[in-house]
């Protein structure tokens, strides 16, 4: 099975800094802990698997080659030769682990140019909270290279074409020795590409490529959240002398919403209510993102009660169950009153001031902290 991407795992953005991955490193890892998860498999392995992503990331010079060759770019198991100092050696070592990787062998032992794997784009798509919670289907337009139509692809111009260079004789590589240790490198004349090209195309300007733009369909997952990324293999820069190309990564953003607050799988609302409706309490209307539901406040109600509705949130990606809905109550005072309706306040006010600390506790227990608090 094919590794997962080490930002993916702990869920972080591919600039996220050495906090950011602690932090959700420290959060992952004690939701998996086999400590917290006794005789289960799947967790260790996650745990596992986390731990690996947060060594890898944290250390900047495997960060550095993750970032530019995925796995293969940290994988000891998938290098060859050897730092020895029988054929090949230290230099071959590196035509092994760049070559083999990301060219099937080519620039090994000297055989011919590097190739490299094309870098990783990032697009980023806004969406609404809706399309998030239901999933979505929608196109993009991404930045994508084709074979220049002039020169059909070797970047020389029409009539002409690339030579050897001499510098590296086709390689794509020099050696240089410093002291004991032969360091190979790519070729400062032909950068790798073992061509000179010595009356480059005019339409391409010697890059054998045009840059287009290409429009790619992307399905959104039902439950997806702010921040996580889908990746589109293959979709990303080209490789260099025939490397594979990297991969688009399409990083969510959720618009605000003007009901909803999301919070992980749950959502959370402000539910403002009448005066009257508080104190007498009976049923509301409020919104849900799958329609509109109805359920009776308790008289007395006050500003800062939490409603629990279950399952009316978003059930996530990776999520077994939907999460809820928490309606917050904010008691509106009435405003813009006429003349009979001050009045008729004045009345009430009278009334339940006559009627004592029953119909008002929270004024009478704050009354009596205050007297304590001066005595």
């Amino acid at each position: 099975m094919a590794k997962r991407d080490f930002y993916e795992i702990l869920g972080v953005a591919k600039n996220a800094s050495e906090d950011d991955i602690k932090k959700a490193y420290r959060k992952l890892a004690m939701k998996y802990h086999p400590d917290r998860n006794p005789d289960n498999k799947e967790a260790e392995e996650k745990f596992k698997e986390v731990k690996e992503a947060y060594e890898m990331l944290t250390n900047p010079e495997k960060r550095e080659a993750y970032d530019r060759y995925g796995h293969a770019g940290v994988d000891p198991n998938m290098g060859g030769g050897g730092f020895g100092a029988g054929a090949g050696g230290f230099g071959d070592a590196f035509g092994d682990i760049f070559g083999d990787i990301f060219g099937g062998g080519r620039g090994r032992g000297g055989g011919g140019p590097q190739v490299y794997r094309g870098a990783d784009l990032r697009y980023n798509l806004e969406i609404t909270l809706e399309q998030a919670a239901h999933g979505y289907e929608t196109t993009i337009r991404v930045p994508s290279w084709d074979k220049c139509d002039t020169c059909h692809g070797s970047g020389a111009k029409p009539g002409t074409q690339p030579v050897t260079c001499t510098t590296c004789a086709g390689h794509g590589q020099v050696r240089m020795q410093q002291g004991f240790f032969s360091i190979q490198q790519t070729c400062p004349k032909c950068h790798g590409s073992g061509k000179i090209i010595p009356e480059p195309c005019a339409a391409c300007g010697g890059a054998g490529r045009i840059k287009r733009n290409k429009t790619l369909e992307v399905k959104i997952p039902a439950g997806i959240d702010n921040g996580m990324r889908i990746r589109s293999t293959g979709n990303g820069e080209p490789g260099t002398n025939g490397g594979p190309p990297g991969d688009l990564y399409v990083e969510i953003h959720i618009k605000p919403h003007q009901v909803f607050q999301r919070e992980g799988d749950d959502l959370h609302c402000e539910m403002p209510i009448s005066f009257a409706k508080a104190a007498l309490g009976g049923e509301i209307e409020v919104p849900t993102l799958t329609g509109k539901v109805s359920f009776t406040v308790p008289e007395g109600t006050q500003t800062g009660k939490t409603f629990r509705l279950k399952g009316k949130g978003i059930k996530g990606v990776r999520s077994g169950y939907t999460g809820d809905l928490f309606c917050h109550v904010v008691v509106e005072t009435p405003v813009k009153l006429t003349d009979k309706q001050k009045d008729l306040l004045r009345e009430f006010e009278r009334m339940t001031n006559e009627g004592g600390a029953k119909h008002s506790p929270q004024s009478k227990g704050w009354m009596d902290k205050v007297k304590d608090f001066f005595e």
